[in-house]
């Protein structure tokens, strides 16, 4: 699987992908230039410590010294001072990511890393990860104890194998000491204390700080659905209004309306590759049940090859009528690239496809303007509607256990997810950590950065939201599930034997890993789950 993602963002990078984040910056970064007024908030705040200035605006990103911001610098500052803390920390992180922390943004403004240089003392060492070989990276470093580096930063689901391994700290002391105030209900994360439980802990500790939100999210067409023309064909053939859909009945009648191949338009493009399609048999499954369809029941048995599981994979394989002929073997930029030519009526992505695509300064993309965000389809059980998405991917920071200033990588990592910095990080169009933070979504720079329409949806997404499996065997299950549906998609099984074959790969898996040490971690991961039931309209 890593080395389909591995190939597939390499891909990405190397033409469309690149081309689109460079475009990002050049589109959006004007909106912030105001020449004049660039150096007005030169100063800090009355009564803030640290923080960015430089720019209109730069109060909301400082922050006094009873914040989490604050208390990250001054402990650093205090460690520095008592010669507790290294000259610098070496931080591991994926190519695509790095100009958020090196780029300043907006004009005026320093970088991240220049700014926690300054106010710390202490240096930061950026090395430079191949997008996709985050985790193999990681666990060279885990396996040939090479001490390369203070922070890794891997997909977030790789907590539990990691943990597992003794290869990532236990920073509970660190949390408690220094507060950082993830569940804090109007800047931390959503859904509070089960947000913060979904994105860094593994069996009730914290091993690590989310730096990301790929929370999968779904878009459509705009000017298709809002067309006279188009809205009254639909109602005709279907008997309802055509709208972005709320179930994945609707779903279905909306993409076979749509699905135009013979004038370059198919009617939903969410991924069925190897190593990201499965996230799109996720959503169907999971809606299976209220609150939710679970993967393993409270014993530990696998629930997939079942009636859930079974017409979940025959809806996931049926839905290919809807795609492009070849669409078993698009990654991301193939998505991406078909989105911005008005290729496909839907699709589920990571949530800066607005960022990228619906930018006037991306003169390759003719959706600007014509871009919509919806929830994802659900299904209508006991008088309400179960509408979940996916957490894939996600980028978690993660201090090594070989690290000798633990505290200080620790601290560095609650400073870049705290809520002001974040936010202003995440604005920055020079890389692609999305926001996840409710301080994210009502931001000015990040709503500007990812459209007003898009960061409401995207939030209530986050709500919505299921952790795929983040304990020990995660790659392991995975990859089971993946080839089985692979197989189901190409007809060599039927989804009955696809959802059989599945269960009993997932039974060797556990007994391999140990049920009782599997069935602890499968109920803390349960407690992160959604309970988010939805009116019927």
């Amino acid at each position: 699987m890593s080395h389909l993602i591995r190939m597939s963002r390499r891909r990405l990078l190397a033409s469309g992908g690149k081309a689109a984040v460079f475009v990002a910056a050049t589109g959006i970064a004007p909106q912030f230039i105001r020449p004049g007024r660039a150096f007005a908030a030169d100063a800090l705040a009355p009564g803030m410590i640290g923080g960015p200035t430089g720019f209109d605006g730069a109060e909301r990103y400082q922050y006094g010294p009873d914040t989490p911001e604050g208390r990250a610098v001054e402990a650093a500052k205090a460690l520095k001072a008592a010669g507790k803390a290294p000259a610098k920390i070496v931080l591991g992180l994926s190519d695509g990511s790095i100009g958020q922390l090196t780029k300043p943004f907006p004009a005026g403004a320093p970088s991240i890393k220049d700014l926690w240089e300054k106010e710390t003392g202490i240096q930061i060492e950026i090395v430079g990860l191949p997008n996709g070989q985050e985790f193999t990276k990681t666990m060279q470093d885990i396996s040939t104890k090479g001490e390369a580096y203070d922070i890794y930063s891997t997909e977030w689901n790789r907590l539990g194998d990691l943990a597992e391994t003794g290869g990532i700290a236990k920073l509970d002391d660190f949390v408690a000491k220094h507060k950082p105030e993830w569940d804090d209900p109007k800047q931390g994360y959503v859904n509070g204390a089960k947000g913060v439980s979904l994105l860094n802990q593994y069996r009730g500790s914290t091993y690590g700080v989310s730096l990301d939100g790929d929370f999968q999210t779904w878009v459509y067409r705009a000017d298709l659905f809002g067309d006279a023309a188009e809205q009254k064909a639909f109602k005709d053939k279907y008997g309802y209004d055509l709208a972005p859909p709320k179930t994945w009945k609707q779903h279905s009648d909306v993409a076979a309306f749509f699905q135009r191949p013979d004038k370059g338009l198919f009617g939903s493009t969410d991924l069925r590759n190897q190593g990201w399609g499965y996230t799109n048999w996720y959503q169907r499954y999971v809606s299976m049940a209220s609150p939710n369809q679970f993967l393993f029941g409270d014993d530990g048995k696998p629930l997939i090859n079942s009636e859930q599981g079974i017409a979940a994979t025959k809806e996931y394989v049926d839905s290919l009528a809807h795609h492009s002929p070849d669409a078993i073997s698009w990654g991301w930029p193939e998505q991406y690239g078909n989105f911005a030519k008005g290729g496909a009526a839907m699709t589920c992505a990571f949530s800066n496809l607005p960022k990228f695509l619906d930018n006037a300064g991306n003169k390759d993309s003719a959706v600007t303007g014509k871009i919509g965000s919806m929830l994802p389809p659900g299904r209508e059980i006991d008088g309400k509607l179960i509408s979940r998405s996916v957490l894939w991917f996600s980028l978690t920071g993660m201090v090594s256990s070989q690290s000798k200033n633990p505290e200080t990588a620790y601290l560095l990592l609650q400073w870049l997810g705290s809520a002001r910095i974040y936010a202003w990080m995440s604005a920055n169009p020079g890389g692609y950590l999305d926001p996840f933070r409710l301080s994210d979504f009502s931001d000015p720079l990040v709503r500007q950065t990812y459209h007003a329409y898009h960061m409401d949806v995207v939030r209530e997404t986050v709500a919505r939201t299921v952790p795929t499996i983040n304990y020990p065997g995660a790659t392991a299950f995975h990859n089971a599930l993946d080839e089985n549906l692979m197989a189901s998609l190409t007809k060599a099984k039927t989804p009955e034997q696809a959802m059989a074959d599945t269960e009993r790969e997932w039974k060797k898996i556990a007994r391999r890993i140990g049920e009782d040490k599997l069935l602890e971690a499968i109920k803390t991961n349960k407690e992160a789950w959604p309970t988010v039931l939805d009116p019927i309209s």
